[in-house]
């Protein structure tokens, strides 16, 4: 990926719920073995919404009106509101960016949102590198800004959460095409449709896959997951993401 041409696995996901869709990336990310090919997945929600890891359930009165559609990543951040955007997640072995720290592997790695952005001829840039904007921290993803979240016209737009383990680094991130309401809401921040861009969930995962691969220029082996990763899903789903058993 950062010095020769790699493969990638690709999983394409159904439209899931928050607890399925976290399930399936912690379970990618566990059941992940060296000498695994790494995997870039593309997906979208239910009507739901995701905290971070230190966050907690019970900080939300909101959290009523979704039916228990809720899960917690597997990374930091704050509250995450579902349903209208389109979400990637990627593995990656630890030596593929070899080199690179933390805030080094942020922005090589969003290098492929911006492409993103730029193929719905949008001028896509990190907050970092935006004089005008202060960068702060807020329990609402949308409210903040950290270093490389990605601005457009001053707006920002989706975000990005790594975590790292011995064997991998693994993001995963979130891009909102469509308004919730009528009006704003910081909440939910500013979606593709506020910049006159009206994208289907299924035309936003394939532009995300061919901004990844003319990103990054890698091949891509189209995948589902494996027998082995479906029973770990299966199993995080009932130990660990039924919030009613604890």
């Amino acid at each position: 990926m950062k010095d020769k041409k790699s493969k990638f696995r690709v999983i394409k996901s159904a439209k899931a719920s928050a607890k399925n869709n976290m399930a399936s990336d912690d379970a990618l990310l566990s059941c992940y073995k060296e000498n695994n090919l790494p995997i870039l997945r593309v997906y979208y929600w239910d009507k739901s919404f995701t905290i971070g890891i230190s966050q907690d359930f019970e900080m939300y009165s909101f959290k009523d009106e979704y039916n228990e559609n809720y899960a917690k990543r597997i990374t930091g951040g704050g509250v995450l509101f579902h349903g209208h955007d389109v979400s990637y997640s990627l593995v990656i072995p630890v030596n593929l960016l070899e080199g690179l720290n933390i805030k080094e592997s942020y922005e090589f790695i969003c290098r492929f949102i911006i492409n993103f952005y730029k193929k719905l001829n949008l001028d896509a840039r990190y907050a970092k590198d935006i004089e005008e904007i202060d960068l702060s921290k807020s329990e609402f993803c949308q409210v903040g800004f950290e270093a490389y979240d990605i601005i457009v016209n001053g707006k920002k737009v989706g975000g990005n959460a790594q975590r790292r383990t011995k064997k991998a680094i693994f993001q995963h991130g979130s891009i909102p095409l469509k308004s919730l309401n009528d009006k704003y809401d910081e909440k939910i921040g500013t979606t593709l449709e506020d910049f006159d861009i009206n994208l289907e969930f299924d035309k936003a995962c394939v532009l995300l896959i061919e901004a990844f691969n003319e990103t990054f220029n890698v091949e891509l082996e189209h995948s589902e997951l494996t027998e082995e990763e479906i029973a770990k899903k299966n199993q995080l789903l009932k130990d660990k993401y039924d919030y009613s058993r604890k």
